[in-house]
């Protein structure tokens, strides 16, 4: 039996947590689909094309990940795409009660999808997309948070 899987995010931008999530989600699930959500109340910095681009470009190579922009209900997303399983990362005990929630609530909308929970490597367990705007707002070096075409998306554009 195939399993596919939905790791959903804003994405904003993709960091090296993220791609650890998705590297082993790759070696869990037999298909991974990256949901990247449109999200217009975060008001994120990068287009919905530009961050399934970088996303993209970040998986090179994983033949199991396709990466897919979306809008509206997660769980219809999933229907959608016949996904059995939602992957949330977990960071720290302060993204579990609010990732609880998120399950509880998919559980009731569509009672046969699954939340997996995975926590990524100790060296990216503090990363955070918001951090990542915030160092490369004030010109810090985000390379070691980050893949380097998204350091070069980061990056100020000369006028």
């Amino acid at each position: 039996m195939s399993i596919r899987a939905i790791y959903p995010g804003t994405f904003d931008p993709v960091t090296n947590g993220h791609s650890d999530l998705i590297i082993r989600a790759s070696r869990l699930f037999d298909e991974v689909i990256v949901g990247v959500a449109s999200n217009p109340s975060k008001k994120p910095r990068f287009s919905l094309e530009k961050r399934v681009d970088m996303i993209e470009e970040v998986t090179t190579g994983l033949n199991n990940v396709t990466v897919v922009g979306f809008s509206g209900l997660l769980v219809d997303f999933a229907k959608d795409h016949q996904a059995k399983v939602l992957i949330r990362g977990l960071r720290a005990v302060s993204d579990f009660e609010y990732e609880f929630q998120l399950a509880n609530m998919n559980r009731r909308l569509s009672p046969d999808l699954e939340s997996v929970f995975l926590t990524p490597a100790e060296g990216n367990s503090f990363i955070s997309s918001t951090l990542v705007k915030e160092v490369s707002l004030h010109n810090g070096d985000v390379s070691q948070f980050v893949h380097p075409s998204v350091k070069a998306a980061l990056e100020p554009k000369p006028s």
